[in-house]
């Protein structure tokens, strides 16, 4: 029996990587079922992209990488890829609205959580307040297993390079 029934893993993805892998297999290694939600939309995500428009980085793309993982640990857990368009959540001052993105997720998801999945230390008191019943699970917050991110990634030059990062 696994420690919890059901958990969420929640990112951009632009692209996913190997980080955003092994947080995932965690969560399917301790979860019987884990909600993998892409966020996109974002103030971020329009920044990335009037940069470096690549196809790589679309919405479409990154929902077929998540697929992809799902089928590639379905012995491990149920693993769902959900997407939550969140363009129209900003604050005043034109922010990520990260409170308004919680009920969206809740819908979305429509069962308890039991585990809330992260890399971010930053995240850990967003998690609590939004998710007080799930437990917070921040994973290779330091990144000394997979010393990567999407922006590093976004940044590399060389193909061949990132590509040994990305899933």
């Amino acid at each position: 029996m696994k420690r919890y029934k059901t958990g969420m893993y929640g990112g951009k993805f632009m692209p996913l990587h190997k980080g955003h892998e092994y947080c995932i297999k965690t969560a399917c290694m301790e979860c019987e079922k884990v909600y993998v939600i892409l966020f996109h939309g974002g103030i971020d995500e329009e920044e990335i992209l009037a940069k470096m428009p690549r196809s790589w980085l679309s919405v479409e793309s990154r929902m077929a990488q998540l697929e992809k993982l799902s089928r590639k640990y379905e012995d491990l857990a149920e693993l769902i890829p959900c997407e939550i368009d969140i363009s129209g959540l900003k604050d005043l001052k034109g922010d990520e609205e990260w409170d308004a993105e919680t009920p969206l997720v809740r819908a979305i998801v429509g069962e308890r959580l039991d585990a809330v999945y992260g890399s971010e230390e930053a995240y850990g008191e967003y998690f609590k307040r939004a998710y007080p019943e799930a437990a917070c699970r921040l994973v290779d917050t330091k990144r000394e297993k997979y010393p990567i991110s999407g922006t590093l990634l976004r940044e590399m030059k060389n193909k061949g390079e990132r590509e040994k990062w990305m899933v």
